[in-house]
């Protein structure tokens, strides 16, 4: 009797620890909170999470360099519009303004 436990209490130290991350990992999973990886770091469904924030950070300067060339492409239009018009329109809009 005394053999068999004593066979049974290393199994049970390796198996705990593998045993309880599995277990962890897969509530983790069914309730949709992030992972953690075999190198302890939190990785999401859609993959690492700080390259997911950095994706997000890309996105909004993506999205703010776009509205500057818009708001270029606008005043570049206005320029070349004042360049190859007549002289005499010109300033007549520029009194209309006054």
């Amino acid at each position: 009797m005394s053999h068999s436990l004593g066979l049974l209490i290393p199994l049970a130290a390796i198996t705990v620890g593998p045993l309880g991350w599995t277990i962890s990992n897969y509530m983790r999973a069914k309730h949709g909170y992030p992972l953690e990886g075999k190198d302890g770091r939190l990785v999401g469904r859609e993959g690492d999470l700080s390259t997911i924030r950095q994706v997000d950070l890309l996105k909004a300067e993506n999205d703010k360099l776009h509205g500057q060339v818009s708001r270029l492409e606008e005043r570049l239009a206005v320029l070349e519009r004042i360049a190859t018009d007549p002289a005499e329109r010109v300033s007549r809009e520029i009194d209309a303004l006054r």
